[in-house]
């Protein structure tokens, strides 16, 4: 079989005892053929799998051939996976030498560039219109004007109903903190740090931080917590000396105080609340973040790879699924509980997220000549600024998921607890 390994990337992925190889030219598809190595293997059968990667080809600028050893499926699936590679199989080989002039120097990559500077520059001015700065932030707190973006301290660790004691919501945290830790690590011991160049790896990498800090700012509110409820107890039972002038309550004000009691803990809107601090606002920052970047890697995974993993009964390991589902899982579970509220224009840090990461691919790049971890980053394609493009597109419906579940869960438990819902907005 002739392969041109300048201008193509292989792919060796070690299954048990079965090893599949694959390559991907960047050229015209050109046919297997036999060699004296090969020619004991039969050539795959077609199948509607091979239709759908020619497509994808056809519309990403690579041609795609299938090596006879293995699975035409598997192989492209590990191409398409967010994985990265096992430490027994080989990287994919360079298609073009990226420290060069003349990689960088074309329409291709200025127009990729408009495309990632323009989100960026948005991104840049929902944050100063919405967000604000530090200053202004304090000076809303002090005159307690409620925004747009608007955090109070309680709503990172408070639970949405009255009846959930905040070590419920703690205990969901940091039982997520760990299981993403372990499967963070297990992860990376299994198939090294460069696990860590791709942006599966570096979302699952933000969403145990958004447990991990999400752990103690729920430590710090049960400890708040118990200081309100005693705090409440210590006013119903002091003597009156100690509380000045008595004056014995009349019906009313028996029930007022009946109520006060059974919201102790839970401030009522007349009370004053106090703004969140740096790390409540970078506990929202993380979760909104977090949101949008979770849908964009696991609705890819389920919605395009699975489906034909499923036509040919391929089997997903463990590791394989939890990293693609355990995190939506969790932050879908903590979502359901908390009291945060989550503002459109924060898609602006999910914006910044991405491009960051297209920001260091496009630096280790231009430093080291090196491997793509995804070929729609390749700007060496023709159709790169269509990809680049689409990707950014992405962004919105992957975002709008989780504005769709708060809204759902407001209607749900606004009908079956009316009382004791917290209506965060």
């Amino acid at each position: 079989m002739s392969r041109d390994i300048s201008s193509s990337y292989t792919f060796y992925y070690l299954s048990g005892t079965q090893h599949i190889g694959r390559t991907f030219l960047a050229g015209e598809e050109e046919e297997l053929q036999n060699s004296p190595n090969t020619s004991s293997h039969p050539k795959p059968r077609p199948s509607p799998f091979n239709w759908f990667a020619i497509n994808m080809r056809k519309l990403s600028g690579f041609s795609v051939r299938f090596s006879s050893s293995g699975s035409n499926l598997s192989s492209f699936t590990e191409m398409l996976s967010m994985e990265g590679p096992s430490e027994n199989s080989w990287q994919p080989v360079v298609t073009a030498d990226t420290t060069t002039r003349d990689y960088w120097l074309n329409w291709r990559v200025l127009l990729c560039g408009i495309w990632v500077l323009s989100c960026m520059i948005i991104a840049a001015i929902l944050i100063w219109k919405y967000e604000g700065s530090n200053s202004e932030r304090e000076e809303r707190a002090e005159t307690q004007q409620e925004t747009l973006g608007t955090l109070y301290e309680d709503e990172s660790w408070r639970p949405c109903l009255k009846e959930i004691h905040p070590a419920w919501l703690l205990a969901f945290r940091v039982t997520a903190f760990f299981i993403l830790l372990a499967l963070l690590v297990v992860n990376a011991v299994m198939d090294g740090g460069d696990i860590f160049y791709y942006y599966t790896q570096w979302t699952f990498v933000l969403v145990t931080v958004y447990f991990g800090l999400g752990s103690l700012l729920s430590i710090y509110g049960c400890h708040q917590y118990l200081n309100e409820v005693g705090g409440d107890k210590l006013d119903l039972v002091r003597p009156d000396a100690e509380r000045g002038t008595y004056m014995a309550p009349g019906i009313e004000d028996n029930s007022n105080t009946h109520d006060s009691v059974k919201i102790s803990g839970f401030q009522s809107e007349d009370n004053i609340r106090e703004i969140a601090g740096f790390w409540g606002y970078l506990f929202q920052i993380i979760y909104q973040t977090n949101a949008g970047a979770v849908m964009l890697t696991d609705c890819v995974f389920w919605l395009i790879i699975f489906p034909f993993l499923a036509v040919k009964d391929y089997s997903l390991n463990f590791l394989l699924i939890g990293m693609h589902s355990v995190n939506a899982v969790f932050l879908v579970g903590d979502t359901a509980l908390n009291s945060l509220r989550f503002p459109w224009f924060r898609i602006a840090y999910f914006l910044l997220w991405t491009a960051t990461y297209v920001i260091f691919q496009w630096v280790v790049h231009a430093c080291v000549s090196i491997w793509w971890p995804y070929p729609f980053l390749d700007l060496s394609s023709p159709h790169a600024p269509i990809w680049y493009f689409v990707v950014a597109l992405m962004h919105i419906p992957c975002y709008a998921v989780f504005p769709l579940i708060i809204k759902l869960k407001h209607a749900l438990l606004a009908r079956w607890f009316p009382q004791s819902y917290h209506d965060m907005r």
